[in-house]
């Protein structure tokens, strides 16, 4: 079996990034990723199975973000300071197009409710099937694809641009 400190070194990055793509914001991402470990930690000796105890602690994090009380008290989103300079073949413009989609789609993952956004991270990030999606949410598989069918729905609506009224610029 590993080692507690070693499993933390080796697999905290990708827990990290697993929360931070739940939550969309890296503090939250980062005291869901302590949470999920503190209890694992206390737990470390029971966790046996095939597959490890990475299951084991994702699910944790998952647990943690469908039951999170905490919400941000404000809406607003910081933004880092463009690069100095654009990637060598790409224009300025390209680059801010890409900034703005990429803030679209944050905007329109923290607008769906929690166990859409986690339908969404597990199926598209962590490419889960729907079986082991409802496992994990404790759910049946019919309710993971009704929230992937919303979430999808409300995410294209977001996303997609509304067509002009004949006669508008």
């Amino acid at each position: 079996m590993q080692d507690f400190d070693e499993f933390v070194t080796v697999r905290s990055a990708a827990l990290l990034r697993f929360a931070y793509l739940l939550t969309g914001d890296r503090h939250l991402a980062e005291d869901l990723t302590q949470e999920a470990l503190v209890r694992a930690h206390r737990r470390w000796h029971a966790i046996t199975g095939d597959e490890g105890p990475e299951p084991y602690v994702r699910r944790a994090v998952l647990r943690q973000y469908l039951s999170w009380r905490r919400r941000r008290a404000s809406t607003e989103r910081p933004v880092a300071d463009p690069p100095d300079g654009a990637p060598p073949g790409s224009s300025p413009d390209a680059l801010a197009d890409r900034v703005v989609d990429a803030d679209e789609m944050w905007t329109a993952l923290n607008a769906l409710p929690r166990s859409q956004r986690a339908v969404v991270v597990l199926r598209y990030y962590e490419d889960l099937p729907d079986a082991e999606i409802a496992r994990l949410l404790g759910c049946a598989q019919a309710t993971v694809r009704v929230h992937a069918f919303h979430a999808l729905h409300k995410l294209r609506s977001a996303l997609t641009p509304v067509p002009l009224r004949r006669g508008e610029p």
